[in-house]
């Protein structure tokens, strides 16, 4: 109805619109042609003579002229006067020999008029000419008018055609607007201007409130829409909606899932330090809407419950182990041997305890010594000799320790994992500064990675293992890659001499100028006191500095 009362509303306009110039050109087509018929009347031959030579009268030469013209032309008069406007023929013959009724003094001085004015016969179109005898002297005018009531029947005699112009185009128009809104309701699927309203504000708090991250693409690839969630875990402004994808979003995976390049369901990308779970959904219009979860905390926790497991596990040994070592105590006592039951006890105190220094001379940062600590009671209770590199030196003033353990420990790892089912398996771990830069090393002799998947080892979601219980694998390693770009560093992954594989990671600017040496607690005491075991105990083998021997 809209619609409907918009045509009808413009085609009353439009037809008035031209009937108003319409009504002018009317009137100037009147004009014209009154001037035409005085034009061929002044040039009538013998006219001037017959004016010069005669008496006004109905008989006269000039009044037979001038009504021959008339009954010719359909003109509703045609005047001739002198120079002193006096009437020498007329429709009307009781006028011959009067004064015309209007001023007559432009065409008496050699212009051409063109009027629509009111005489004697009532309201015309009129035309005045002089008219001149052969000297080319004036010697009076000729007015000839055409009846504006004919005009004006004209102009009424054009109304109907001109609706019927009209009529048709608004039942063009109203079929037109009928189509549109047949289309438009099913495309809207029925719903009122106002439900549709209602949608949109309900769509953009759903949208905006939703804790998923949410994207819509176009068949393109633009991005349509874009809620906040989606702008906070992929770290975009605002202002990229409307932009490709691939000029949004850096090159790597999660340009290509969100692209749909990469197909699946639940897949797993890294932007930035966050782990998402991506699903891409297309559209019937040939684009996409893509979800997106924050996976961080989850994979964080999964680890951690791997972590907690291998430490249940290592614990358990040691209580089977310190069982053990008390039988043997309570036997020496029992059987009164106290020298030999003292000196048991100082051995196996002094071996933890002496373990334990050794990481922490050589890592005096507390979180990396804690780190160290950890792994290596799990290495043990996996039967793994995780050991130290003989270069090995942290200092305690790291910008970020804990993008540092992030690496260390998801390196520790994968080697753990690599070396599960490797006789005598062995792991080495290097940490040293370099000037401001971190370098980490971890070393194991398991079946290594192969030349031709060393490019994709840090992609995410590349794994050769089985998933564990609580997710998926192939994230680890792409952390620890996104962590040394922010760093502006490198992560490289090469051959163990004797077989294996060594990563290899740069942290450029990873430590600060403050030296923790200059502070009065020696390193070695502060990072002790800061580990999570009261007596500093730790199992793992680590190179006796003495002899050389593993511990």
């Amino acid at each position: 109805m809209v619609q409907l009362a918009i045509a009808t509303g413009v085609t009353a306009l439009v037809t008035g619109l031209f009937l108003a110039p319409l009504s002018v050109e009317l009137d100037n087509q009147a004009m014209h042609r009154a001037l035409a018929i005085a034009q061929t009347t002044a040039a009538e031959p013998r006219l001037d003579n017959a004016l010069e030579n005669s008496r006004p009268t109905r008989h006269g030469p000039v009044q037979r002229a001038a009504e021959r013209i008339r009954n010719a032309t359909g003109a509703e008069y045609v005047v001739v006067m002198n120079r002193h406007g006096v009437r020498w023929s007329h429709t009307d013959p009781n006028e011959i020999g009067r004064r015309v009724s209007t001023d007559p003094s432009l065409a008496l001085a050699g212009h051409e008029v063109m009027e629509i004015d009111d005489g004697t016969l009532g309201r015309s179109a009129r035309g005045k000419v002089p008219l001149r005898n052969d000297g080319r002297e004036i010697i009076g005018a000729v007015s000839v008018g055409i009846a504006y009531e004919s005009v004006h029947e004209r102009l009424l005699s054009t109304v109907p055609q001109l609706l019927a112009y009209a009529g048709g185009a608004l039942a063009a128009g109203a079929l037109a607007a009928y189509l549109v809104a047949r289309r438009l309701q099913r495309r809207t699927h029925d719903l009122a201007f106002s439900d549709i309203s209602a949608l949109l504000s309900e769509r953009e708090a759903m949208l905006h409130g939703i804790r998923e991250g949410f994207l819509a693409l176009d068949k393109n690839g633009r991005i349509r829409l874009m809620n906040d969630e989606a702008q906070r875990l992929l770290g975009l402004p605002p202002e990229v909606t409307g932009n490709m994808v691939d000029a949004a979003l850096p090159a790597g995976r999660t340009a290509d899932v969100l692209a749909g390049r990469v197909s699946g369901a639940d897949l797993l990308t890294v932007s930035g330090q966050r782990v998402l779970v991506v699903n891409r959904m297309p559209t019937d219009d040939g684009g996409a809407v893509v979800t997106l979860r924050d996976r961080t905390e989850l994979e964080r926790l999964g680890r951690e419950l791997d972590g907690t497991r291998g430490l249940i596990d290592a614990l358990r040994a040691q209580d089977h182990e310190h069982a053990n070592q008390l039988h043997t105590l309570l036997g020496l006592l029992e059987l009164g041997l106290h020298e030999e039951a003292s000196s048991f006890i100082t051995q196996a105190v002094g071996v933890h305890r002496a373990t334990a220094e050794q990481v922490t001379e050589r890592i005096h940062d507390p979180l990396v010594a804690s780190l160290l600590v950890g792994k290596a009671t799990m290495a043990t209770e996996r039967g793994v000799s995780l050991t130290l590199a003989s270069d090995t030196h942290l200092p305690d003033h790291l910008v970020d320790p804990h993008s540092l353990v992030t690496v260390l420990g998801n390196l520790v790892d994968n080697a753990l994992d690599a070396t599960a089912t490797v006789p005598d398996a062995q792991l080495e771990v290097q940490v040293h500064a370099d000037g401001r830069t971190a370098v980490v090393r971890v070393s194991d002799n398991g079946p290594g990675v192969p030349a031709a998947h060393r490019a994709s080892v840090f992609t995410e979601g590349w794994t050769t293992k089985e998933p564990p219980p609580h997710g998926q694998r192939g994230i680890g390693l792409a952390l620890v890659r996104r962590l040394a770009e922010r760093y502006g560093g490198t992560t490289i992954v090469g051959d163990r001499p004797g077989g294996g594989a060594v990563f290899t990671v740069t942290l450029p600017d990873a430590l600060s100028d403050e030296l923790s040496e200059e502070c009065s607690t020696p390193p070695r005491q502060a990072a002790a006191t800061n580990l999570p075991w009261n007596d500093g105990t730790i199992t793992g083998t680590f190179p006796d500095e003495a002899t050389g021997a593993h511990q």
